[in-house]
């Protein structure tokens, strides 16, 4: 997969390679995309934010578009691709103000 098969707040179902290179089914929130990878918190796991290869990526199944008001907010300087530069994984909080969170 490439940068622009994904969107920025939408999320998506896909079938993607784990870290031992296995392929594992995945539902993700992507925050940013950037050129070589994207940050995306897993919905049916850990909720870790995560910075993941767009090769790691084998299909997507489904996408599904979030409205502006259900939302996750993270701060703009925890997403900062500068940010993501040594790291491949960070523990983050996020609310979205609509779901009283």
């Amino acid at each position: 997969m490439e940068k622009s098969d994904f969107k920025q707040d939408t999320r998506y179902t896909v079938t993607w390679r784990d870290g031992n290179g296995k392929l594992r089914p995945g539902n993700f929130y992507v925050y940013r995309v950037y050129e070589k990878f994207m940050i995306a918190r897993m919905t049916d796991k850990s909720g870790l934010l995560l910075k993941i290869p767009y090769e790691d990526i084998v299909k997507i199944v489904k996408e599904f578009p979030v409205d502006k008001q259900d939302q996750f907010y993270i701060p703009a300087a925890v997403l900062d691709e500068k940010a993501w530069k040594d790291r491949s994984v960070m523990e983050r909080y996020s609310s979205s103000p609509h779901m009283g969170k």
